[in-house]
């Protein structure tokens, strides 16, 4: 249910959807004479548009959410396992193509098929059922395989494809019921830097210890505040705002240890 309502909410209030709804209302109202509001609509929607072309809204928050961890944290000798978050294939399109398409996320099954090169007597797991709301029966997990197998990983036994969670929340659950994890094993988590925070608060809730290793970074963690001109600015905003509410949401609905959770797990510092 949390699943279902979490995507219906996110495609009425993303900020692109809510943009085109202005800009169709706008022409309704064009339409049946109600000049008055097709002009205050479309200046709205300019306005706001603008104000996130030149002012950095969108990369100074991402760059809060990548920074929260370190990138290429030293990691103890002795790795018992490493975990994979999915978001990085196009399930749909892997299906109609019978090929593995991959998304700009791939640095997440890059970065983790390195780690278990270095720690050989790791165990891996690749976690991603489906995130489409619409079409559940093809998770990525089913196509990850070929990916391993290009980076020389298709017949480790120790690789595990997990196919059943849909969100970051069941990816935390279902892995810990997997591995079993022991409180004395060091265990690595590999996503996307703007993803982590949200990552680690839904694992330490599931019960693991995890050592976060963030990837696929978006910006530099030394963004300062000045004018630019970049119509992308609205995607970027839109990216960032997805993950904050997501923070909320699941902060608020426990799936989560903290609210903005940080390297040391204390208070909601």
């Amino acid at each position: 249910m949390f699943f279902s309502l979490s995507k219906i909410f996110w495609l009425i209030f993303s900020p692109l959807n809510l943009f085109f709804l202005a800009l169709c209302l706008a022409a309704i109202f064009s339409y049946v004479k109600k000049l008055q509001w097709t002009v205050l609509l479309l200046r709205v929607t300019v306005g706001v548009w603008l104000i996130l072309a030149v002012f950095p809204v969108g990369i100074i928050m991402s760059s809060q959410l990548e920074s929260r961890f370190p990138a290429n944290p030293v990691l103890p000798k002795k790795i018992d396992g490493i975990v994979i978050l999915g978001g990085i294939i196009d399930a749909s399109l892997s299906s109609i193509h019978e090929e593995t398409q991959v998304n700009d996320a791939i640095e997440r099954i890059l970065t983790g098929a390195n780690l278990g090169k270095r720690f050989p007597n790791a165990q891996i797991i690749f976690t991603g059922g489906s995130g489409d709301l619409l079409n559940p029966d093809h998770p990525e997990a089913h196509y990850a395989p070929k990916l391993f197998a290009l980076l020389g990983l298709g017949d480790d036994k120790r690789v595990t494809y997990e196919d059943r969670a849909r969100n970051t929340a069941q990816n935390a659950r279902i892995t810990f019921e997997l591995a079993k994890p022991k409180t004395t094993e060091n265990w690595v988590l590999v996503t996307s830097a703007f993803h982590m925070p949200r990552s680690v608060g839904s694992f330490r809730k599931a019960g693991w210890k995890i050592i976060p290793y963030p990837v696929d970074f978006r910006t530099s963690g030394k963004e300062k505040f000045r004018l630019t001109l970049n119509f992308n600015g609205i995607y970027q905003f839109s990216h960032a705002l997805h993950e904050y509410i997501g923070l909320f949401a699941y902060w608020l609905s426990g799936r989560t240890d903290q609210l903005f959770p940080s390297p040391m797990n204390q208070g909601l510092s």
